[in-house]
């Protein structure tokens, strides 16, 4: 099946510093590219991945599930680790979530996490019926396009798929109780507008990560999609500052 238009994923072949770049559930990397293409312009080797069952139609990501897109996730981060000395994620969404359990797997070979409205703990109370409901339809209306800024759309998928969203619930499960675990330094993204995850999320990321360094930024002119929303810029100026702040000697740019 065709990709939907912008969904291709995006590498770039810079410095010693390295960027991974996660999309989230039902999205493509249509709604990181801006912030992928930024750190590369500052001269960073980018790798933005594709998740397995996004980018073609809803259906396709009902026949996956997390381990799928992490496995891909961190296939990207070891291509990436190859190349560089350092390497910090970027994630947005379930993006974040992946970007989270992957700093908790591999440690120090992490240097430091920004996250955008990461999901952690699933919203609302739909959740719960999952296990029952997948059986019996295949999904729900989409997540897509929340968004403040007028005219803009991320191209994710209008329709949310049952059996896929029960494995992300899994996924959020793994993750909260790595989190002691997770020591790199983060910077945190959340918009208070946020419709699609919730303020529990956030508060319990903070709360129970195990990092030291750890600041929260609000993006109080955005939705869930802040990376294309009114305060995207702050999220680029913000992590590419944090990137440059947690690079050590060896991997300075020249």
């Amino acid at each position: 099946m065709p990709l939907l238009p912008g969904a291709e994923p995006f590498h770039h072949h810079g410095g010693p510093v390295g960027v991974l770049v996660c999309h989230g559930f039902t999205g493509s990397p249509f709604s990181m590219r801006p912030w992928a293409e930024r750190a590369a312009e500052a001269g960073y080797s980018v790798s933005l991945p594709l998740l397995p069952g996004h980018g073609t139609h809803w259906r396709d990501l009902n026949l996956t599930r997390w381990h799928d897109w992490y496995a891909a996730l961190e296939r990207s981060f070891h291509e990436l680790s190859e190349q560089c000395e350092q390497v910090f994620l970027f994630g947005l969404s379930m993006g974040g979530a992946l970007s989270l359990h992957l700093a908790a797997q591999q440690g120090a070979g992490v240097s430091g996490l920004v996250l955008v409205n990461p999901l952690v703990v699933m919203p609302g109370k739909a959740h719960v019926a999952l296990p029952v409901v997948r059986h019996l339809v295949p999904s729900f209306p989409g997540i897509a396009n929340d968004i403040a800024k007028p005219g803009v759309e991320e191209h994710g998928y209008l329709r949310t798929p049952l059996h896929a969203a029960h494995s992300m619930k899994q996924l959020t499960k793994a993750v909260q109780a790595e989190l002691p675990r997770i020591t790199q330094p983060l910077l945190l993204f959340r918009s208070p507008q946020d419709h699609v995850v919730s303020p529990a999320s956030g508060q319990t990321l903070l709360r129970r990560i195990g990092s030291q360094d750890v600041e929260e930024r609000l993006l109080e002119q955005s939705f869930h999609v802040a990376t294309l929303d009114h305060d995207a810029e702050t999220v680029f100026e913000g992590s590419l500052d944090f990137v440059k702040r947690h690079t050590t000697a060896s991997g300075t740019e020249d």
